[in-house]
């Protein structure tokens, strides 16, 4: 009679049988490590720094004070020797650029000038250009013009802002009042105020990379768990003695170990751990790793071949990525959106690496992806387990 296997025994040898149906995945094993390596690359391609300013073109003569709003939020004015520099530069036939002097430097795009060793291009979205004695003409009350230079790549906003800039200009010059009477206004910010604490794309791109890590994982674990019913390997190793509730064991572990190393791999790469968040995020990643193993589960029993896994999979992920795309876009979130069971995940790991977020705000994030987790493996688990005791 030979000697029993003990439960432990028999989960890690069904793991390793996992690990090495994976591995000889050639489809899904280059894959995850192609993709892994890319995700890893295209974060840091993206800028890390955030530019909340606007430059503005400025041709003019003598406007003496008035430049003085270079000094304001927000605001970067650039001077310009000649109109036809400034809109030329407006219409994209040539660049501004900064030396490290501070100098002006106007590189002509369409003789292919080379770029000037030691600048930086600035980005120039609207050009004024004020006439010979604006200040003078217009302080006397006479009629005369401003152009404002715009192009396609000018925001409706910033246009319609530069023209009531202009307008004030006048009315102060002329010493007249404006002629309507500004209303008191109390400004209230709905969601989170982040002006002055703009977040890069480098940053805003780290929980979506992460979800895609995941759902790389989900579609791994979703075929080996399709091949295996289709070839009735399952029945054979039920056939052994190991029971269901090994093989379901076994599968949880293995796909919930795949996604969250890739993961932590991908947080490690993009240096998002620090002493205060490392454990808030390896909670993150094991929840939203159980969630992802969990469809995986489900979309496993009900694919029979690989074109159907894989639009299954699709189907089932791709809701999932709508929390993730809100926090590269933020904004006031719908409520809709935070019932999607990765909005928590998706939340925490942008606020815990940009923000510094602390277990007191995380908890309620973690707490409902852990309920969200529990209730999808439940049913991942039921529905496996009736596929395999079926075959």
């Amino acid at each position: 009679m030979g000697a029993q296997v003990s439960t432990a025994g028999m989960i890690v040898t069904l793991l390793k049988k996992d690990f090495l149906a994976f591995s000889r995945d050639r489809i899904y094993s280059i894959l995850s490590l192609a993709a892994l390596i890319l995700f890893i690359v295209v974060f840091w391609i993206f800028p890390m720094t955030v530019d909340e300013s606007i430059t503005v073109g400025i041709s003019h003569h003598d406007l003496g004070m008035l430049l003085d709003a270079d000094g304001e939020e927000g605001i970067e004015l650039l001077v310009f020797p000649s109109e036809a520099l400034l809109r030329s530069v407006i219409s994209g036939d040539a660049e501004a650029w900064i030396g490290d002097d501070g100098k002006l430097i106007i590189r002509d795009v369409t003789d292919g000038e080379s770029r000037p060793s030691g600048a930086s291009k600035a980005t120039v979205l609207v050009g004024l250009s004020f006439p010979e004695q604006f200040i003078i003409s217009t302080a006397m009350g006479q009629q005369t013009t401003v152009t404002v230079y715009t192009n396609q790549d000018t925001p409706p906003e910033i246009r319609g802002a530069m023209v009531s800039f202009i307008r004030e200009i006048a009315f102060m010059l002329a010493g007249s009042p404006l002629p309507v009477t500004e209303p008191d206004a109390e400004e209230i910010v709905l969601g989170t105020d982040r002006m002055g604490d703009q977040v890069s794309m480098r940053d805003r791109m780290r929980p979506m990379l992460a979800f895609f890590v995941l759902m790389m994982e989900t579609f791994a674990l979703a075929s080996l768990i399709a091949a295996e019913i289709s070839h009735k390997t399952i029945t054979a190793i039920l056939a052994t003695p190991a029971k269901a509730s090994h093989v379901l064991t076994a599968k949880t572990l293995f796909g919930t170990m795949l996604a969250m190393g890739q993961a932590i791999i991908l947080l490690l790469a993009t240096v998002s751990f620090s002493a205060d968040n490392w454990l808030m995020l390896l909670v993150a990643v094991f929840l939203g790793a159980l969630i992802f193993t969990s469809i995986a589960m489900v979309v496993g029993s009900m694919g029979k071949d690989f074109i159907t896994t894989l639009f299954l999979s699709m189907l089932f992920t791709i809701p999932l990525a709508i929390p993730a795309f809100g926090v590269m876009f933020p904004g006031s979130t719908a409520p809709w959106v935070r019932i999607i069971p990765s909005y928590g995940i998706m939340q925490v790991l942008m606020d815990v690496t940009v923000y510094g977020m602390s277990w007191g705000d995380a908890w309620i994030y973690l707490t409902i992806a852990a309920l969200w987790a529990a209730g999808l493996s439940a049913v991942g688990l039921t529905i496996l387990k009736r596929k395999v005791v079926r075959l």
